[in-house]
């Protein structure tokens, strides 16, 4: 129900921010909300009214932030109505972002305690219990904001996802042969391995298609985070006195569920420093001879594995210059060493770096910068980048890979040994497997190891110093597994490649990487065996000393 009330009000939406950019009718957009034949005893307003749908009162950017803060108003009478007759009296989320009532119930405790005070000393200890008792709902009061951003967390992510009948025809296809198989296996004599060995095959394969029809029910168009940053940009817009041009392309490319829900808090941010502090005020755009609107474009395509979403204004730019002389100031910078104009953008996302003279309530461009950077490596095992021109503008771009996190579920995976363990390496990472001689290992003057791969040196990562094992014998035939992250790319020396096959990977019960600080992932299943999965951005940015923002 949740669902369907909100694809309507999205819906109407759409069709007042059409009527912003000139293509919508005023008429339909009255007659949906209900305002055609509203009943009012008063003539004026009556009036009024005729007067909006006659052409007469022209369509202003006020106007259109009125009619969508209608369309909330109703989206949140009818969850209300929605938890009434599927919840009885228990909350809906209507009423969760209203503080809960917890302070007056304690004022009420410390009003019960102050007559107790009034029999020793009336005065004096009246006040003193007030003064207690105001103390008190203050703290509650705090400890209730406080808890605000965990449910708006929690808001953020997509509880429920739309699925085609097709798709879950295709689902119950699928059991079912796995169903048919397994009873092929089951009733097989022990006797007849070749005809086990097919049955096994046409399990894999089933099991191949049943983990795909999976992932693509779990992906989500990013239309469901990009429709509410209309408001946004509109009522941050109005709060700044700036006259902003917002436009969105490809928000029906769809991503995974847990990708597009992470995006939401760093687009936010993002969204914020652009209006803020990269569109200038329009009479700053006027004396520089541009359009007293500023452009601000919030775009999502696709390129290979990745997709990118890039948010770019046409704003002042950013000056790297100041940048340089800021970093310098707070001891971020190198006085020695010469910088380009794309390292000295990086600087923003270093924490608490900020050229704004004053931090206001909306943003700060640098100021949280550096959570935007750590949600997305961390969650989204992505990238961004910085492109700017001083007076034409930024552009901020995320790049995330296009398969899920190998945080959590089914990856392929490969198998190797090192010393007494198994590891395994997300196979998503691996570019090549190779058993290098001796003398293509060089040790160069400061200490460190690289390997030359088909006539490349890369440097070398040895998994028996990582994990403090014994070296292995100087005359043990290793190999090494060819990983790249980024730009980046290192050869990992490993006793042997066992296989590759399909692991599940799941977290640990205990903070394992902060107590050890080991580049471990999780926990790998593989059937009889399990083995630990290795973290390989994490191992090479320690080994290979990679600052984490480049």
């Amino acid at each position: 129900m949740k669902d369907s009330i909100a694809n309507c009000i999205e819906d109407i939406q759409k069709t007042i921010i059409n009527l912003e950019q000139g293509s919508g009718d005023i008429n339909n957009v009255m007659k949906t909300l209900g305002l055609e034949h509203v009943k009012i005893p008063s003539a004026q307003i009556i009036a009024l009214l005729d007067m909006l749908s006659d052409g007469i009162t022209p369509v202003t950017s006020d106007l259109i932030t009125s009619l969508l803060e209608i369309t909330e108003a109703q989206k949140k009478f009818f969850y209300c109505i929605a938890g009434l007759l599927d919840k009885g009296a228990a909350p809906v989320d209507c009423t969760k972002e209203e503080p809960v009532n917890k302070p007056p119930e304690i004022t009420e405790e410390k009003a019960e305690e102050a007559p107790v005070a009034d029999k020793t000393d009336n005065e004096p200890k009246t006040e003193t219990a007030v003064a207690a008792s105001s103390i008190k709902t203050k703290e509650v009061s705090e400890k209730t904001s406080s808890s605000t951003p965990a449910k708006k967390d929690k808001s953020q992510a997509i509880s429920s996802i739309r699925v085609s009948t097709q798709q879950l025809d295709s689902i119950i296809e699928l059991v079912g042969k796995l169903m048919v198989t397994h009873a092929v296996i089951a009733q097989t004599g022990t006797d007849n391995i070749a005809k086990i060995s097919v049955s096994l095959g046409e399990l894999d394969k089933v099991i191949r298609n049943l983990q795909s029809e999976v992932d693509e029910i779990r992906l989500v168009p990013l239309k469901q985070i990009f429709m509410p940053m209309h408001r946004l940009v509109k009522s941050t817009s109005q709060k700044l006195n700036k006259r902003i041009k917002f436009t969105i392309k490809g928000e029906e490319l769809a991503l995974d569920k847990t990708i597009v829900e992470s995006l939401n808090e760093p687009l936010v941010h993002l969204l914020r420093n652009a209006l803020d502090h990269g569109i200038e005020d329009p009479e700053d755009r006027e004396m520089c001879g541009k359009d007293k609107d500023g452009s601000v474009i919030l775009s999502a395509s696709r390129k290979g594995e990745f997709a990118y979403i890039e948010i770019t204004d046409d704003g002042k730019g950013l000056d790297a210059d100041v940048l340089l002389v800021k970093a310098l100031e707070r001891g971020l910078a190198d006085p020695q060493k010469n910088y380009t104009q794309e390292e000295i953008y990086e600087f923003i996302l270093q924490s608490g770096f900020s050229t704004a003279e004053a931090v206001t309530d909306i943003s700060g461009r640098g100021v949280g910068m550096d959570a935007v950077v750590s949600s997305i490596q961390n969650t989204l095992d992505g990238k961004i980048s910085i492109k700017s021109k001083l007076g034409y503008g930024s552009t901020f771009t995320i790049a995330i890979p296009l398969s899920r996190s190998v945080n959590e579920g089914i990856v392929d995976a490969l198998i190797a040994t090192v010393g007494p363990e198994t590891f395994i390496f997300p196979s998503r990472e691996v570019l090549e497997v190779y058993e290098p001689v001796l003398k293509e290992f060089t040790t160069l003057p400061d200490g460190r190891e690289t390997v030359s791969i088909r006539g490349k040196i890369h440097p070398l990562i040895r998994m028996h110093t990582v994990f403090d094992f014994p070296q292995p014998p100087e005359d043990q035939l290793s190999k090494v597994i060819l990983v790249k992250m980024g730009q980046i790319s290192a050869a990992i020396l490993v006793d042997d490649v066992l296989r590759q096959q399909k692991a599940v990977v799941t977290g640990f019960t205990l903070p394992v990487n902060s107590i050890y600080n080991l580049p471990i992932l999780g926990f790998g299943m593989m059937g009889e065996n399990d083995a630990l999965v290795v973290d390989t951005e994490v191992l090479l940015t320690k080994q290979l000393g990679i600052n984490d923002t480049q």
